[in-house]
């Protein structure tokens, strides 16, 4: 595992290069360029806001940053599993000419991905500093680690999707399918709150995702750390998920490009 992490990081020129060119053939004659990637958030936050903030019985100065965090977390969720599916026949021509680790085309996703998650972040950052003043910096500080962690276990996700639809070309359907599933058992829109005094908690209890988005909300809106089972359970989800890509990966290395 070691060598091989290590032969991805001797290539970052090429992946990182990859990246780029992702990022600005996304916004080649755009005419706001990046602010596309933030209309869509800000846009169905004030949208959602106007509604639910009632229904939920929140303010809106509560309620407001709490959404754009959930729905830019959502935002690099789906991104990482949708274009996850993609990042093997998108690479295909670069698999065929060129025998390097496989994992490096979907942490290609996966950075222009967290590219955007981050700037979702700083925005909604913005968004409380201004209704609630800074919150805590060692809390916030905290982020870091939280972030390192919800990279990786993005990046396996996108490996383990993108070796599933090359495999299996219905798996990026079914994925579609099951995201609409997982958006409304995920406390995105709604307080964990709400499911637990329906009788719904367990939706939330065996939810992942409902785990992860836990390590970004609380330094954030409530300037405190993530609690240490909060930690305790992303570090054994991603530990989880990390294994199944890295079989996934050694069982492929070598196959995948029959596939193709």
């Amino acid at each position: 595992m070691l060598a091989y992490l290590t032969n991805i990081w001797r290539i970052r020129h090429f992946w990182l290069a990859l990246v780029r060119n992702d990022l600005r053939s996304r916004y080649r004659r755009s005419l706001f360029g990046l602010g596309w990637s933030l209309l869509q958030p800000v846009a169905t936050t004030i949208v959602l806001c106007a509604v639910f903030a009632q229904v939920f019985g929140v303010g809106y100065r509560d309620y407001a940053p709490f959404l754009l965090i959930g729905l830019t977390f959502w935002g690099f969720i789906t991104t990482v599993i949708n274009h996850g599916c993609q990042t093997f026949l998108v690479g295909e021509s670069y698999i065929r000419q060129h025998r390097v680790p496989l994992a490096i085309y979907p942490l290609r996703t996966t950075l222009s991905a967290g590219y955007h998650f981050l700037i979702g972040l700083s925005v909604a950052a913005v968004l409380i500093w201004c209704l609630k003043g800074v919150g805590s910096l060692p809390a916030l500080a905290g982020l870091v680690p939280a972030l390192v962690l919800l990279m990786i276990f993005g990046w396996s996700l996108a490996v383990c999707t993108g070796v599933l639809n090359v495999l299996f070309h219905d798996t990026q359907h079914l994925l579609e399918i099951l995201l609409q599933i997982l958006f409304y058992m995920t406390p995105i829109i709604y307080p964990p709150s709400v499911l637990g005094g329906r009788n719904l908690g367990w939706a939330v209890q065996f939810n992942p995702l409902a785990v992860m988005i836990e390590l970004i909300r609380p330094p954030l809106l409530e300037g405190r750390l993530p609690t240490p089972q909060i930690v305790g359970l992303s570090l054994l989800v991603t530990l989880a998920t990390l294994g199944v890509a890295a079989a996934m990966l050694k069982w492929c290395e070598r196959r995948l490009v029959f596939y193709l």
